[in-house]
């Protein structure tokens, strides 16, 4: 009797401790458990933690409610300014309501998947391509209202959606690259010309000064020869204008003096001029004595006296050179002479 009693104790202990291994449950932290109970559904969701059901009755589904990133395959349209492109994105979505996401759709997976494409299918065909390049953040809100919406009834929602990545063709790349080219040189010019617009202004600033003060001048031309010589590599030429030279002639003539006409070719010798003076055995007079020239005013004296020893040695050459030494006087024959009053007969010309 008592050994009876003891194996119907240990019948009783193991089947209860077959029955609840069998009945117990164990939900993680980021999971749900939802029970169908001989087929239907038991609103009541199951925390996380430990958990018991009715064997071969109930049964328990666990739902993840972690956010899931869904990657979206690249999906080619033509935009609205007929352009085709190839376009891929990303989904993070998560389970908002477990008992939904298991009876109203049958895989809410592969349902977010196929839904995903289709709204980037339709957003790349109401889209311009300059959308898709520059405004993704609208493009991004207009996905993720797309797709948001029928997921609702599903139990998902639609944290987020990023379009990752626009495909063009080689064609339109380029055209796009000589856009930018032709741009960046458009901007490349105005800028140029606003700089050459500046510079003109102070360049004109800078000639106003030196027109108050013609030394400047003269110092920013030492200035530009220091430049060029410091290289000691460049044959430095100066143009000297003769302008310059005409001035200083013209400055030290006296004030009363009138510059003689000069005498036309082929003209013949002014009325009432002796016989003697036009022929060839005339004398010629010697050259009048010409001074160094006078200071110009306003000029530089370290200038003014250089030009003035250089002209005083030209004109002092001159002198010398053009000087023709005094022609002898021609004996006339003695039965020859001339009347007293009348003019001595010209000197037959050379040929």
């Amino acid at each position: 009797m008592v050994e009876e009693l003891v194996v119907a104790g240990c019948a009783a202990v193991a089947g209860c401790a077959v029955y609840a291994m069998a009945a117990a449950r164990v939900v993680k932290q980021y999971e749900r458990g939802v029970v169908f109970r001989l087929g239907r559904l038991r609103r009541e969701v199951r925390e996380p933690g430990f958990t018991l059901i009715v064997p071969a009755i109930d049964r328990m589904h666990k739902v993840n409610m972690q956010i899931v990133t869904m990657p979206v395959p690249a999906q080619e349209g033509i935009t609205r300014d007929n352009v085709t492109v190839r376009v891929d994105a990303v989904v993070y979505f998560r389970v908002i309501d477990a008992p939904n996401a298991l009876v109203e759709v049958e895989d809410y997976r592969f349902a977010v998947s196929q839904m995903a494409q289709t709204s980037l299918r339709s957003i790349i065909g109401k889209s311009d391509l300059d959308d898709l390049l520059s405004n993704r953040e609208k493009l991004n809100e207009g996905l993720e209202l797309m797709i948001d919406s029928p997921a609702v009834g599903w139990g998902v929602q639609i944290d987020r959606v990023e379009i990752k990545d626009v495909s063009l063709p080689e064609a339109m790349k380029r055209s796009m690259a000589r856009q930018a080219e032709a741009d960046r040189e458009r901007r490349a010019r105005v800028i140029n010309a606003d700089a050459e617009l500046q510079a003109s202004k102070k360049l004109a600033e800078a000639a106003g000064e030196m027109s108050r003060q013609p030394a400047a001048l003269q110092l920013r031309l030492l200035q530009t020869v220091v430049a060029v010589a410091a290289e000691k590599n460049s044959t430095l030429v100066l143009p000297f204008p003769v302008e310059l030279l005409r001035f200083l002639e013209r400055a030290q003539q006296p004030a009363g003096a009138q510059p003689a006409p000069p005498a036309s070719p082929g003209a013949g010798p002014p009325e009432g001029t002796p016989a003697a003076e036009t022929g060839t055995e005339a004398t010629t007079a010697p050259p009048q004595a010409i001074g160094p020239p006078a200071a110009a005013p306003g000029m530089a004296g370290g200038l003014t006296e250089a030009l003035s020893e250089g002209f005083r040695r030209a004109m002092a050459d001159n002198r010398t050179e053009a000087a023709p030494a005094a022609p002898r006087p021609r004996a006339e024959p003695p039965g020859e002479q001339p009347p007293d009053g009348a003019a001595p007969p010209s000197a037959p010309s050379a040929a």
